[in-house]
């Protein structure tokens, strides 16, 4: 249904704050709107306060999640955190 993983769904979801179904509908229309770097922005936001929160297991998690985001959607560039 839609060319995001369940990892950077739950990522939309965590940082919108919305049910996972909500989430997948936001990423598909992110993604066919041209939206990959508002997704990016989304991860790297997740993992910033995950990190501030102390949670390094989670942002390590988030920081897996981005990777695979840049690596199946390159026409962002390949920086990451």
């Amino acid at each position: 249904m839609c060319d995001l993983t369940e990892g950077e769904i739950e990522a939309i979801a965590e940082h919108e704050h919305l049910d996972p179904m909500l989430a997948l509908a936001l990423g598909q229309y992110l993604i066919s709107h041209d939206g990959d770097q508002r997704i990016k922005g989304i991860i790297l936001d997740d993992i910033s306060r995950a990190e501030r929160c102390g949670n390094q297991r989670h942002a390590e998690v988030l920081r897996k999640v981005l990777h695979h985001f840049i690596a199946t959607h390159p026409e962002h560039g390949k920086s990451a955190a």
